[in-house]
């Protein structure tokens, strides 16, 4: 496993459009407590009623600290795919304002991972949390 500083490096050059479009970036991996920490600035563009940002990208921003918090700090794992996926809209996320999301695992067997995200305005106030099970794929060992 490469350092946290290489690996933010990796992931966020390797970064999906999705990622992009919604003015994301990793900034902090924490290999040993399993956590991913990233900074979106949703643009106006993302968002309804002036600058509330649309669920479903609130749900995908938890969802991508999620599963980086998991393939981020796991060279074994080659795919995560949600199962099942609970958002609770907590508060009001605004776009064009730095939002901090944080996703950790809470705990993760061979095929399966129980995960968790929660999102902080620029203010600190929590706005929303997910929690996540996924179905894990895992690299050959003669990989």
């Amino acid at each position: 496993m490469t350092d946290s500083h290489t690996r933010i490096e990796q992931l966020n050059a390797m970064a999906p459009d999705f990622i992009k479009l919604l003015g994301g970036s990793i900034i902090e991996l924490d290999m040993d407590s399993q956590l991913a920490i990233f900074t979106f600035t949703v643009p106006l563009d993302y968002c309804h009623s002036g600058d509330v940002v649309q669920g479903g990208f609130v749900t995908a921003m938890l969802d991508a600290a999620m599963s980086h918090a998991l393939f981020g700090t796991d060279d074994t794992i080659s795919g995560v795919a949600s199962l099942d996926i609970a958002t609770q809209f907590i508060g009001v996320c605004r776009g064009q304002q730095p939002l901090r999301v944080s996703g950790r695992v809470k705990r993760a067997t061979f095929k399966t991972a129980f995960l968790e995200a929660d999102i902080h305005d620029q203010k600190g106030t929590l706005v929303a949390t997910a929690q996540s099970v996924a179905k894990l794929s895992r690299q050959s060992a003669d990989a």
